[in-house]
């Protein structure tokens, strides 16, 4: 009896993510049981919730070292595996679960999600289907299908399935948040409401509120009511600032270094060997048309869409990059070595993905940082660089809810406005370095010449012209994760030109940024 009440103890902890003390408290029992493969689970999952996920693995891998029949503990693992990037064998762990229990909720949603982040969305909505035969209400599974519905441009298919959620819960505000993507709400008031008396009812969190006063900031704004949507916007990144730690300095650390490692490098000249594979990079600020290009180029019947692609990023950090510094001594290395390290580590994550075809793009915005690096180790890769119009570009940043901690920084306007800063002195760098290697596709550009940009685009990539090209909206072959999904499924449109004039009253602070 006495160790069930600490093991519940440590299971309320963790529930309400005292994570810390959990570990501690798991620690003191495992003296006292060695042998608990329960207990070295619940420690995995304390130290998953405190995001360390080497000591997370180790602890869910002593799990299954006394209990290898510990299925919480294999899923517990598989995830943690994915966090760490280490997909292969996360869907290994996955599949082993599976196969052991097909019944097994958690797993099946968990591998889902797998299969979503691998663009593979249709096996993706196969396992959520499955998961929902064996629990039909179940919100998590309901939000999942409804979302890859939309990454795919089934609207309807996802709309019904929102539907069903709100039905469960009507106070689901993700879900809200989700459908306020797809409403005009010059059109449809109703919803608008039903956000409004949610908020009014005082029953919200923090994370509920901020989720909810994003989606009335942008349904005041359909309206043209620009105070009102100011006023939830700022609420909501008010809310959203309060839960990071970030500090601009970390990031002006960074971008220091990167022009500091590569002012001297004559980085046209390094002669890696060219992959089979060609590498599409398409970089710029967040929020500045990446999607949108992407879309365009990947209609391309021989180009495959990868999206937003953490994988450059990773290989970097993981041997490049220490305390926000570049080892400069290991780039020149790598650079002069008879291997390509990045390539190979960038390649065996792609490969998880199955993409046909040998031209791929990659559209993780912020891989704008890691220019020099591309022109090194990927010597056949095309750079795209996108912008925007800045006050335009910040507008919209400041307006969405992002997923990852690496939008950080757009949570206020002296952030927004600061590292739109450290972004065009760091893109100048690299344009005046390497001039001839990195095209510009300006938003507004393409907006008001569609084909003429769009065919000078296609030529860039060594592509033959496809007219699939100027109907990518109609295509929809690539499925889009981010929170440009409802913009990018429509043919392109002139209102977001100069949007930023509605809002000039409400973001002077983040404007005067910009225009110094």
């Amino acid at each position: 009896m006495e160790l069930r009440n600490k093991i519940q103890t440590i299971q309320n902890l963790i529930s309400v993510q005292k994570f810390s003390i959990a570990v501690s408290n798991c620690k003191r029992l495992i003296k006292k049981h060695p042998n608990n493969s329960f207990i070295y689970n619940l420690c995995g999952l304390a130290l998953q919730g405190e995001k360390k996920f080497v000591g997370s693995a180790q602890y869910f891998t002593k799990a299954l070292y006394y209990d290898f029949e510990n299925l919480a503990a294999m899923n517990n693992l598989a995830n943690t595996y994915k966090i760490m990037n280490k997909l292969n064998e996360a869907e290994d762990l996955y599949l082993k679960v599976i196969k052991k229990d097909p019944k097994n909720i958690k797993a099946l949603n968990n591998y889902g999600n797998l299969k979503q982040r691998l663009n593979d969305f249709s096996s993706a909505i196969e396992l959520y289907k499955r998961a929902l035969t064996l629990d039909h209400k179940n919100i998590n599974i309901l939000f999942s299908l409804a979302s890859t519905y939309q990454g795919l441009g089934k609207f309807d298919e996802s709309k019904e399935v929102i539907n069903q959620i709100l039905e469960l819960d009507p106070s689901n505000t993700a879900t809200h948040k989700l459908l306020s993507g797809f409403i005009d709400y010059k059109d449809n008031k109703d919803h608008l409401n039903q956000m409004e008396n949610l908020l009014k009812s005082g029953k919200l969190d923090e994370g509920k509120k901020t989720d909810l006063c994003f989606a009335l900031g942008k349904a005041y704004e359909d309206l043209g009511d620009y105070k009102a949507s100011f006023e939830n916007l700022m609420i909501a990144n008010n809310l959203k600032k309060e839960k990071t730690n970030y500090k601009i300095l970390d990031d002006e650390k960074v971008f220091n270094s990167i022009i500091k490692t590569f002012g001297d490098m004559d980085i046209e000249n390094f002669k890696k060997p060219i992959s089979n594979k060609e590498i599409i990079f398409i970089c710029g600020m967040p929020r500045s048309g990446t999607t949108l290009v992407e879309q365009i180029i990947a209609s391309h019947n021989d180009v495959s869409g990868a999206g937003e692609l953490i994988y450059l990023q990773d290989v970097i950090q993981k041997f490049f990059l220490q305390d926000r510094i570049l080892n400069k001594q290991k780039i020149n290395e790598q650079s002069a070595s008879s291997s390509n390290l990045i390539e190979k580590e960038y390649f065996d994550s792609l490969n998880l993905h199955k993409f046909l075809g040998k031209k791929i793009t990659d559209k993780a915005p912020q891989n704008f940082r890691w220019i020099g690096f591309m022109k090194i180790f990927f010597p056949n890769c095309k750079i795209i660089h996108c912008s925007r119009n800045p006050k335009d570009n910040c507008l919209s940043l400041f307006k969405n809810n992002f997923a990852s901690n690496s939008m950080d920084w757009s949570y206020s306007q002296d952030d927004i406005g600061k590292y739109y800063k450290l972004y065009s002195k760091l893109i100048n760098f690299w344009k005046e370095k390497i001039p001839s290697s990195i095209y510009e596709a300006k938003y507004e550009n393409i907006v008001k010449n569609p084909e003429e940009e769009i065919k000078s685009l296609i030529k860039f990539c060594n592509l033959e012209w496809d007219p699939d090209c100027l109907d990518f909206h109609k295509k929809a072959k690539t499925p889009i994760q981010t929170v440009s999904v409802a913009q990018a499924r429509k043919p392109i449109y002139k209102t977001s030109v100069n949007s930023n004039s509605e809002f000039s009253a409400y973001l002077q602070e983040m404007y005067n940024i910009l225009d110094t």
